[in-house]
């Protein structure tokens, strides 16, 4: 019977339709009988004999297969239900997947059910926008590496040739007087500064030693009782010396502490400015003087476009100049009114202070003190606290 069921399945033809399916023909339910036969049966492996020529071959071409052992065939009833069923359209394919198509889609509806069943495409649509907008970025920084080579140049090459006397530069005569007395004056405030700073510590030293030596005196009149009288004066004028120069320390600190502001804040700032100025000033006049070279050149066509290039930047690096230096007057003015008036007071106080301490008027030095609202620190506000040190 299995040569049999061999024979006539190695010799049959299965016709396919255009829809892929497998069509009826009437040996079929034979075969299907016998494939059923087998399947429930099982073959038996000790008659089963393998083929090694063709069809028609010799006897000897016959190998018995008795010796060979294989895993048994299970019957699969729901094949012969499928192969029963009659083809029902061109969806009979994805119904026995268990897929039904819908109807009709749009674009839409398609786009999402691709992203929903490939979401693999939105990330490579997140990574080609993440890469477009990092090669964007390095574009800008490559232009602007680009136009910072260019304007360095062409600002180096005015620069040496203004030194070497074959280039023309902006003078705006008052001005730059004005910026050569802030430099001038900045300069002697830091002298006046670092003279102050001076004084002020070795006051403050002297101030120290006079307190050590009013304990000192103090101690040896409690030690000495018949020199008790002249210690404890001594002690005396040593401590009154000591809190009055306290009081100068402090009208000192604060004149120091303005004039600091005054240099190294406020005119530093105008100074800024003003170093603004004179870049801008430079890039003015060396696209000033580029136009004037594009000018005197030939004017066909793509000499035009260059020099109304040059044009567009020669009047963005004339507004900046023109915008800095009216801020450059502006900030001198008000440096100039500021000045007045910080240093008025603070020479008012300085001579005051001197005065009162040297003339041995305490009341007039706290008189000072209180006008212009000196705070002194108490003793020992320098010293770090305990938990600062730990």
């Amino acid at each position: 019977m299995a040569d049999s069921i061999m024979s006539k399945a190695a010799t049959m033809e299965i016709p396919i339709n255009s829809n892929g399916d497998t069509g009826t023909l009437p040996e079929d339910d034979s075969l299907e009988q016998d494939l059923q036969q087998v399947m429930v049966s099982g073959p038996n492996l000790n008659e089963t004999s393998i083929v090694s020529g063709g069809y028609g071959g010799p006897a000897g071409g016959i190998i018995p297969t008795s010796s060979i052992k294989g895993p048994a065939v299970r019957f699969n009833p729901e094949y012969l239900d499928r192969r029963r069923t009659p083809a029902a359209g061109p969806d009979i394919r994805m119904k026995s997947r268990g897929v039904g198509l819908p109807k009709s889609q749009s674009a839409s509806s398609r786009l999402a059910q691709h992203t929903d069943q490939h979401p693999g495409s939105s990330n490579n649509n997140a990574g080609n926008s993440t890469e477009e907008v990092s090669r964007g970025v390095a574009v800008e920084k490559l232009d602007s590496v680009k136009k910072w080579g260019i304007n360095t140049y062409k600002c180096t090459k005015q620069m040496f040739s203004e030194r070497f006397g074959r280039g023309s530069r902006t003078v705006d005569l008052e001005l730059e007087a004005q910026i050569d007395v802030l430099r001038e004056t900045k300069n002697k405030y830091e002298n006046i500064l670092r003279l102050a700073t001076a004084l002020t510590t070795h006051f403050q030293n002297m101030v120290q030693t006079q307190q050590a030596l009013g304990d000192t005196f103090t101690d040896l009149s409690q030690k000495s009782p018949e020199l008790q009288d002249e210690f404890g004066y001594n002690a005396e004028t040593q401590k009154l010396l000591c809190r009055n120069g306290e009081a100068l320390l402090g009208a000192i600190n604060f004149f120091v502490s303005s004039v600091n502001t005054l240099v190294n804040k406020t005119m530093e700032d105008t100074l800024m400015t003003i170093k603004q100025y004179e870049n801008a000033r430079l890039e003015f006049d060396a696209y000033r003087s580029d136009l004037e070279e594009l000018s005197l050149g030939p004017r066909d066509a793509a000499a035009m476009v260059r020099i109304e290039m040059a044009q567009h930047d020669y009047q963005v690096h004339r507004d900046k100049y023109e915008r800095l230096r009216s801020d450059v007057t502006i900030k001198l003015k008000f440096l100039e009114e500021n000045k007045v008036k910080v240093m008025h007071k603070q020479l008012l106080l300085f001579h005051n202070a001197i005065s009162a301490y040297f003339a041995g008027n305490q009341e007039q030095l706290e008189q000072t003190l209180i006008q212009f609202n000196v705070k002194l620190k108490p003793p020992g506000s320098d010293k770090p606290s305990w938990l600062e040190e730990q």
